[in-house]
């Protein structure tokens, strides 16, 4: 018996890996994050499979359906929403079947900020202007931020940001991002990417509240912040240059 985490996606069904699919199909116990996990995904699971939505549950019954499951012989497919590296509360359900010796696997997904790109029509990585990604958050209910990770640290560097989890403290984050990056400096808040309902709003960190405040959108909506948003008059990568020699192109090795 095993319990495969799989990365879901960020919200079409048909951005879920084949091996996330076929892990699916083939699995008897089915737990979900119903609250953002397309059904559809559901239709995948094998005729007469236990299929649980876990957004009511907590940690503990969450692990007795895996003890459950265990007992019974029966492989489990876990969906979370979009990648299980990053936010996804995968570690400490990982540290209770290690404590059982309860075998798992995990499957990466598409990532939320990956979804925003595409929808966005954005590559995040611009020459000379970003060539890093920060991905990160603010402080919440389900815990505290380290004290040395914070908007500000992270922006003095030019990175773009992907601020999840912070829809709710746009405030907070204009006030600390505005006397870094100024005023005019892209925002684009993503939510529901590659959902039918996907919505999307433009602005700058000095009018993107006022956007919002107007028609409030989903908590689940990602925040990206940086120039590399709004670059037009970029230099291009020497990668396709036609005077950049390589092996693939008659450099040898």
């Amino acid at each position: 018996m095993t319990v495969h985490f799989i990365g879901a996606g960020p919200g079409a069904a048909d951005l879920i890996t084949v091996r996330g699919r076929d892990l699916i199909a083939r699995c008897p116990v089915c737990l979900y994050a119903g609250s953002i996990v397309p059904a559809e995904m559901l239709g995948w699971c094998p005729p007469g499979a236990r299929i649980v939505d876990t957004a009511p549950l907590d940690l503990d019954r969450i692990e007795a359906e895996y003890v459950r499951a265990f007992e019974a012989g029966e492989d489990v497919a876990r969906l979370h929403s979009g990648d299980l590296s990053v936010y996804s509360a995968v570690a400490e359900q990982i540290r209770r079947l290690e404590r059982r010796g309860i075998p798992y696997t995990l499957t990466p997904g598409v990532p939320a900020f990956a979804a925003a790109a595409s929808v966005l029509g954005r590559e995040l990585t611009v020459p000379e202007v970003a060539q890093s990604l920060v991905i990160t958050r603010v402080s919440g209910r389900a815990s505290a931020m380290p004290e040395a990770e914070k908007l500000a640290t992270f922006a003095q560097t030019g990175a773009m940001l992907a601020i999840h989890l912070a829809i709710h403290a746009l405030e907070q984050v204009v006030a600390e991002l505005v006397p870094v990056l100024g005023a005019d400096c892209p925002v684009a808040v993503v939510a529901r990417a590659t959902w039918p309902n996907e919505r999307v709003v433009r602005g700058t960190l000095g009018d993107i509240a006022d956007k919002l405040a107007e028609d409030p959108i989903p908590r689940t909506a990602l925040i990206l912040v940086g120039r590399a948003l709004a670059a037009e008059d970029f230099r291009e990568s020497a990668l396709y240059d036609t005077a950049y020699v390589r092996r693939f192109r008659g450099g040898g090795e």
